[in-house]
């Protein structure tokens, strides 16, 4: 019965409440520095992949494939371990804030892969006679493509951007791999602790509940959007 309450117990939990908001303030700086760099990236690779250079479209081909069928855990160990590590590619003399910039690139670059399948998706529907319409009034590739085609293009895919941005802020649990200690890190280094008498249920509901607070209202947001930028065929 004692081990039953322990179990219960919220009063541990309320106890470490500053470093479980610490935790969860660094799950958001890097959720949101990454979700606007994978957005960049996923853009620069979109075009890249519909180039009519061959060149271009062979790195962005290889560099989709690659890390959509790469583990994320295994991008960030290379990035900790493997760049900032043994190579010394280090962004500060600080470690927490290299380990930070080394995770902030780790999850981008990786998010960034399903952004430009995401993005060539909604490519696909724009109608060929609008590119072809931009190129006979004497615009570039990449005019066109940034004037007529990403524009219609985003706003098809705004439902399946947000369920990225959405899986990206679950992805962040992993950035432990980074060295990089988010919300997860601080939960479980809190369960390893002698000194955290009980409240392990209450701790996991607790985080649980936090993550939901910042996903549910991205996915209201992201169809909310969805419905108000839906292009008219």
């Amino acid at each position: 019965m004692d081990q039953l309450l322990d179990l219960f117990n919220f009063s541990s939990v309320f106890d470490e409440r500053d470093q479980l908001l610490d935790g969860f303030w660094a799950t958001i700086r890097l959720a949101a520095l990454s979700a606007v760099l994978s957005l960049i990236i996923g853009t620069i690779l979109v075009s890249f992949r519909v180039s009519p250079v061959p060149v271009l479209r062979t790195v962005g081909t290889v560099y989709v494939n690659v890390l959509r069928n790469t583990p994320l855990t295994l991008v960030l160990l290379m990035c900790s371990l493997g760049l900032n590590d043994i190579l010394a590619l280090t962004f500060s003399d600080d470690t927490s804030t290299s380990y930070y910039w080394w995770a902030v690139l780790g999850l981008s670059g990786y998010t960034g892969a399903f952004v430009c399948e995401a993005l060539r998706s909604g490519i696909n529907t724009v109608p060929l006679g609008q590119a072809e319409a931009a190129r006979s009034i004497g615009l570039s590739f990449f005019q066109s493509l940034r004037l007529i085609i990403l524009p219609q293009a985003f706003r098809s895919v705004i439902a399946p951007l947000g369920s990225i941005l959405i899986a990206m802020i679950k992805n962040t649990t992993v950035a432990s791999a980074a060295s990089y200690a988010e919300a997860a890190t601080v939960m479980k280094t809190l369960l390893d602790q002698p000194s955290f008498q009980g409240g392990a249920l209450p701790l996991f509901i607790g985080v649980a509940i936090a993550f939901m607070v910042l996903t549910l209202p991205t996915g209201f947001f992201f169809g909310w959007l969805a419905k108000r930028m839906a292009v008219a065929r």
